[in-house]
């Protein structure tokens, strides 16, 4: 037991080592999750689920343009499979939000 003794200076430097590693696995984790993070997101915001694995497979193929591709082809599909709302060239847009009273402050 007498051959190892810490200094002061081994123990701030063995502190910060415990901190950086600490920080480097939340990192991790993090980029780990952001596809799940997305999915829940999204499933809270406009009711579309996704799968994270598709997502993150998407992102290593294709990066964010992909995403905002899929997210864009998802939302056009959720449109056309709504049987209430027709869209024709003809039809007046829909400008309902905007009477709604969400642009006022």
């Amino acid at each position: 037991m007498n051959n190892i003794e810490f200094v002061g200076l081994d123990m701030l430097t063995l502190g910060a080592l415990g901190a950086a590693s600490a920080l480097l696995v939340v990192l991790i984790i993090s980029f780990r999750s952001r596809g799940r993070v997305f999915c829940q997101y999204l499933k809270h915001m406009s009711g579309i689920e996704l799968n994270p694995k598709m997502v993150n497979r998407v992102f290593k193929h294709n990066g964010r343009a992909g995403i905002r591709d899929l997210l864009i082809d998802l939302i056009i599909q959720e449109d056309l499979a709504d049987p209430s709302r027709v869209v024709t060239p003809e039809s007046k847009p829909d400008r309902s939000i905007y009477d709604s009273g969400v642009f006022e402050r």
